[in-house]
């Protein structure tokens, strides 16, 4: 549960962070990270217009550098995008400028006031900075899809036992989830079941 859904003592270190929405209203927020990429974003693209579903991409600058097209694809369906900086950093390993520095240079390709931490790491300096300049967006429910340790049908899991009103639930449009099949498996499958169980689908 402290992967899945994160504890209070986490979200307290960061407060003007959203982890998320309104807990009285039947909403969950759906979000991708670490694309674009076009052996995944597309099938994401198309699964979410089937069912007229907008979600929010967290993009790494470097991907959107080399895939300008399906960055403009996610863009033109309607979609909302995020800044995940441009080398996918984890902010515990760099210092405050060098991150700044990275995020700012993924700003240059993706036009958003989002910004989502890779992995949620960021330092005190890192979160101060960022937090005047860009909206904080974290997690309610981290699905796993990314993980080499749960199948589909786990990741599948996690959703049905995390999920809750308000919830900002993060997939990942990348092959790490697409290659071991826990993104085909677990997205429609989450869907089908929120719809089931009454949930509506808003943008951040």
């Amino acid at each position: 549960m402290l992967i899945e859904q994160p504890p209070r003592i986490f979200r307290a270190f960061y407060p003007e962070a959203i982890f998320r929405m309104d807990s009285n209203e039947k909403v969950i927020y759906l979000t991708f990270d670490d694309g674009p990429i076009p052996e995944v974003t597309p099938w994401v693209l198309d699964l979410l217009d089937q069912h007229q579903i907008k979600a929010t991409f967290f993009m790494v600058g470097d991907n959107v550098r080399k895939h300008p097209e399906v960055y403009q694809m996610v863009v033109d369906k309607g979609h909302r995008v995020g800044n995940h900086t441009f080398n996918h950093l984890r902010g515990f390993e760099h210092n405050a400028e060098s991150y700044i520095d990275n995020t700012a240079k993924a700003k240059e390709l993706i036009n958003s006031h989002l910004f989502r931490p890779p992995h949620g790491q960021l330092k005190p300096k890192q979160y101060k900075a960022l937090k005047e300049a860009y909206t904080i967006v974290m997690w309610d429910l981290v699905t796993r899809d990314y993980s080499k340790i749960v199948d589909g049908p786990g990741v599948f899991k996690n959703v049905v036992k995390y999920t809750r009103n308000g919830s900002i639930v993060t997939f990942h449009d990348s092959l790490r989830s697409w290659n071991r099949g826990n993104l085909q498996y677990a997205l429609p499958r989450s869907i089908e079941y929120w719809k089931q169980e009454g949930y509506e689908f808003r943008l951040l």
